[in-house]
């Protein structure tokens, strides 16, 4: 059979094993009513479920610890914060007393309510963790009905998991010396199936609707988890390419390894700073093992995430000082919180908006909800003095917006001080450029920031009218339109302008191997991305020289179309005998 593009790429590398499907148990359609005698009955049930399960989420937390590391196991940890959720159980134990149902109808349709309020959420990350819900719904409703829950721990033979939904729990257990591959018809790039996954480095294609109707157990397979495609009963030839192109891939990424720790510079020794992406303070692990040279993005919203309440300015501050203490002075850009447009935070009541992307966001709401700008700003401030800090408002339109954020600022550092809290008093502050009105005149804001760091998700967005979660014209969003380029090319040169401002980039257009010539080219100071995108880009930069980018950028700016461009980029880093990084 040909290869088949059929789901979501989660996790490069390829893997050729039989197919090991798992069936999901058979769960009774109706899940019954009991009599008001029965209430005490089903409540004791359900407290029973959540012991067990509480009980083995800390047995997978452990096991986490050993097969994906520190920070993947925390989403164990969440697990149980779930689990331990006063609202979620009261929730449960609301259904059997006023609706009087069974312990097991009750566990399953409140963990779908809630479900069903973060897959109505815009939000890629945020919609993915409904399927954390379902997880645990699911492990509660198995205990509470007595079914075995399935274990992959020791299986005897490699093989490629072929199932409905592979959930983090079970994710978390499986046996890495036989598990080669992951395909599942449910999930995406963001569900933490899919971080696991890639933190494990095994390969893994979700949301590859109706695959289970297409494979039979036993069935090899070959599976392009970079690629999205698998291929069904190959033939000698295609098992024997696959494996040549899994021992290549190998001796690629251990060569890149010997780069880690060389300086990120162009042959005629231009620096470009290398900082890496990230979400929550565990991250880190992985910011050094790639060796980053910082953090461009601090994506502080995902401290908001998940959860009923904001966090205070405590638990801020020990999340920020965490993250300035591993870094150990290198820089940390912290950006305050971007929430609205497609991220909605259920703990803020935000309500719902007709156009949410031009609507009611970051900055804005900051700026009205003073307070919660001010306990965040106090925050990072006070663990400012623990490292590099730097501070990135979002979503900025005009300069009017930068003074007056700049302005509570500084009554934040004024509360500090009247309670004599420490804070360094220097840091400096600049924007996320994602609105065209901002690159458009970067000129005008050169005098009241520090640096610029490019977003080029949302602003290709908007330049190009595209909402890239629409199907119908997600094809139409391309970071390497003409526009967008000499949006790029306008707002370096503001910051080059004036002494001491320099532009940054940490939107995904930053990590493409195939825009970095390119970057260099217009004149990037600082790039930043995933970490495992890091050596990647690396390669390339330590490669050439800054005449040469030049002579690339300027070639660029003179094409006409996307394609054009892409095609031409592909063009150089082949000729460089670097094309072969578009493929890791």
């Amino acid at each position: 059979m040909k290869n088949m593009k059929i789901g979501v790429a989660c996790s490069p590398g390829l893997a050729v094993e039989k197919a090991y499907i798992l069936r999901e148990p058979e769960i009774p359609a109706d899940l019954g009513s009991i009599q008001p005698d029965q209430v005490e009955q089903e409540l004791g049930k359900l407290n029973g479920a959540l012991e067990k399960s509480i009980g083995q989420i800390e047995d997978i937390y452990r096991k986490a610890l050993q097969t994906a590391g520190t920070e993947e196991a925390k989403i164990f940890e969440a697990h149980r914060m779930i689990l331990e959720d006063p609202i979620f159980r009261e929730g449960m134990e609301n259904a059997i007393k006023d609706c009087l149902l069974t312990a097991g109808h009750a566990i399953a349709k409140t963990a779908e309510e809630q479900a069903a309020v973060f897959e109505s959420i815009d939000d890629a990350y945020l919609r993915e963790r409904a399927a954390d819900i379902r997880d645990i719904g699911n492990r509660l409703l198995y205990n509470a009905l007595g079914i075995e829950i399935k274990d992959v721990s020791s299986l005897n033979e490699s093989v490629i998991l072929v199932a409905h939904d592979i959930t983090p729990s079970l994710m978390a257990t499986i046996d890495r010396e036989h598990v080669k591959g992951i395909l599942a018809e449910v999930g995406g790039a963001t569900a933490h199936t899919a971080i696991l996954a890639r933190n494990m480095e095994i390969p893994a294609v979700l949301g590859a609707s109706g695959i289970l109707s297409m494979i039979k157990d036993g069935e090899t397979l070959i599976l392009d988890g970079g690629k999205g495609e698998v291929e069904i009963n190959p033939d000698e030839a295609k098992i024997a390419q696959a494996y040549e192109k899994i021992e290549k891939t190998a001796r690629i990424k251990k060569e890149l390894r010997l780069i880690k720790d060389i300086e990120s510079r162009t042959k005629d020794g231009r620096r470009i700073e290398l900082a890496a992406n990230i979400g929550v303070p565990s991250d880190t692990g992985k910011v050094l093992e790639y060796g980053a040279d910082g953090i461009g993005l601090f994506r502080t919203e995902f401290l908001y995430m998940d959860r009923i309440c904001a966090p205070c300015e405590e638990e801020q501050f020990e999340a920020y000082k965490k993250v300035l203490r591993d870094l150990d002075g290198k820089p940390v850009i912290i950006r305050t919180l971007d929430v609205g447009g497609d991220k909605e935070i259920p703990c803020l009541n935000m309500e719902r908006e007709d156009n949410p992307f031009l609507g009611y966001r970051a900055i804005r709401i900051c700026l009205d909800d003073t307070e919660l700008f001010k306990t965040q700003l106090r925050a990072i401030l006070r663990a400012s003095v623990y490292g590099n800090a730097l501070i990135m408002f979002p979503m900025i339109s005009n300069v009017e917006e930068v003074v007056k954020a700049k302005k509570i600022m500084e009554e934040a550092k004024a509360e500090l001080e009247r309670k004599g809290q420490e804070y360094a008093p220097d840091v400096k502050v600049g924007i996320m450029v994602e609105i065209p009105s901002t690159a458009v005149a970067a000129d005008l804001f050169v005098d009241h920031v520090d640096f610029f760091s490019i977003g080029t998700n949302d602003l290709t967005q908007y330049i190009l009218a595209v909402d890239r979660g629409n199907t119908r014209v997600s094809h139409l969003y391309n970071c390497f339109h003409p526009a967008l380029i000499r949006l790029l090319k306008n707002v370096v040169e503001a910051s080059e302008s004036r002494k001491g401002v320099f532009t940054g980039m940490c939107g995904e257009m930053a990590g493409n191997p195939l825009a970095t010539l390119l970057l260099v080219g217009l004149g990037f100071t600082e790039l930043s991305m995933s970490p495992g995108s890091i050596l990647k880009v690396k390669k390339i930069i330590t490669s050439v020289d800054t005449a040469y980018a030049k002579r690339v950028a300027e070639h660029v700016l003179g094409l006409a179309s996307a394609e054009e461009i892409e095609a031409y980029l592909k063009g150089e880093l082949k000729a460089l005998g670097l094309d072969y990084l578009l493929e890791l």
